[in-house]
């Protein structure tokens, strides 16, 4: 099976089911737990997807992803401006992805517009007992 196809069953999967599982800033930004499950032909790997709405203006703290977690995101609306390790700081608009490795550190994470939402969706490789999923480094 292609990636692309997995990617997008992924997300057909992922807005099939609901429910906030944290939110980092008092209703600025929500986190939604869209998908999980154990990848058959990977023995100890999981996938879970996320979908993050940012408010207008809202940023999460800078954050590293769970030891295991391989990070593919992909912007459903509006547009993220994103920061990864040393990366330059640059604004990802609706269509568009990128992927963050094991261990990365993501220092910047916020809607880049003041005036309206944004939102993506990130899936998580990661082995399947590896949590959290998000831990701020401030």
């Amino acid at each position: 099976m292609k990636i692309q196809t997995i990617i997008v069953l992924s997300a057909a999967l992922a807005f099939s089911m609901t429910g906030p599982i944290c939110a980092h800033d008092s209703g600025a930004e929500t986190v939604t737990k869209n998908f999980e499950a154990a990848i058959p032909n990977i023995p100890g790997k999981s996938l879970i997807a996320v979908e993050v709405d940012y408010a207008p203006g809202a940023a999460s703290p800078p954050h590293t992803h769970a030891n295991s977690a391989f990070v593919y995101a992909y912007v459903i609306s509006g547009a993220i401006e994103s920061k990864v390790n040393d990366s330059e700081t640059r604004i990802y608009r609706a269509g568009e992805s990128w992927s963050e490795s094991p261990g990365s550190l993501h220092s910047i994470s916020r809607n880049a517009s003041k005036t309206e939402p944004a939102k993506l969706l990130a899936l998580f490789v990661l082995d399947t007992n590896d949590s959290p999923l998000t831990t701020p480094t401030n």
